[in-house]
């Protein structure tokens, strides 16, 4: 049997930091191929050190790493993509911060795959740092395919209880069934079901079918963005049985604008 190489080259997008010992950071790392990683660069907090700079939080790098005993090292780090104006600004920076904890909460450390999260991760970075994309709307569209990527794609096209075609009109949600529940088949579930209204169905069947691009053009009224953020919010915390932290991050930064 082959054993895997002690030190490997990937691409890294660096999810969680913070500091260790008196000269390290402890880095959370997302992979293509090598799965979420923990991992020591050590002195990167001296000033003269090379790695100063190359492990900033949000940003992808080039990296050399070795496998430790107990945590990867990185050995080498050059920054590749630094999303300049999505860390500078306090607003976008905030759903940066939550699609990390979002994507580092849905991946687990034994899982090895990981290519298309990531790609699907740089890609929200990307748009976070277009100073032309809405927010708002690059995170909805992040979710609902983090989701998918992840095992949770919520069934919106017909109702979890009666498998009908779901029609244009004013449904429920069922969090535990994960899908839509027509009037019909509310009826006949004794599960608490969350209302949703057919605007908000139609945006979010068009979220989750669509590529970024017939996305990024939508415009979207006030109330509606509000809608679908506690929608997302509330499935999101039931999936994961408690609520992200950045989610008050985000709210303490929009009350202060």
């Amino acid at each position: 049997m082959s054993r895997s190489p002690r030190s490997f080259q990937t691409a890294a997008l660096v999810l969680k930091r913070r500091d260790f010992g008196e000269a390290d950071r402890l880095l959370t790392l997302l992979t293509p191929k090598h799965g979420k990683l923990s991992a020591i660069a050590k002195g990167a907090r001296k000033p003269a050190s090379k790695k100063t700079g190359h492990v900033e939080l949000f940003t992808r790098a080039e990296m050399l790493v070795s496998r430790g005993r107990d945590l990867f090292i990185v050995s080498q780090a050059e920054m590749s993509r630094p999303f300049l104006f999505m860390r500078e600004d306090l607003t976008r920076g905030a759903y940066a911060n939550y699609i990390a904890e979002l994507t580092n909460r849905l991946i687990l450390d034994d899982e090895a795959q990981t290519g298309n999260a990531f790609d699907l991760l740089e890609s929200a970075f990307g748009w976070l740092d277009t100073p032309e994309d809405e927010p708002r709307l690059a995170v909805r569209y992040f979710e609902m395919h983090m989701l998918d990527d992840a095992g949770f794609r919520p069934q919106l096209t017909e109702c979890v209880v009666t498998h009908q075609p779901i029609v244009p009109q004013d449904q429920h949600f069922s969090f535990a069934a994960g899908g839509v529940v027509s009037p019909a088949g509310a009826a006949a579930m004794a599960d608490d079901l969350t209302p949703v209204r057919v605007r908000l169905l139609k945006l979010l069947r068009h979220l989750q079918r669509s590529d970024y691009a017939a996305v990024r053009s939508l415009t979207i009224p006030e109330d509606l963005h509000a809608e679908a953020e506690r929608f997302m919010y509330d499935y999101i915390s039931y999936l994961l049985e408690s609520r992200l932290q950045s989610v008050d991050f985000i709210r303490r930064v929009r009350r202060a604008r």
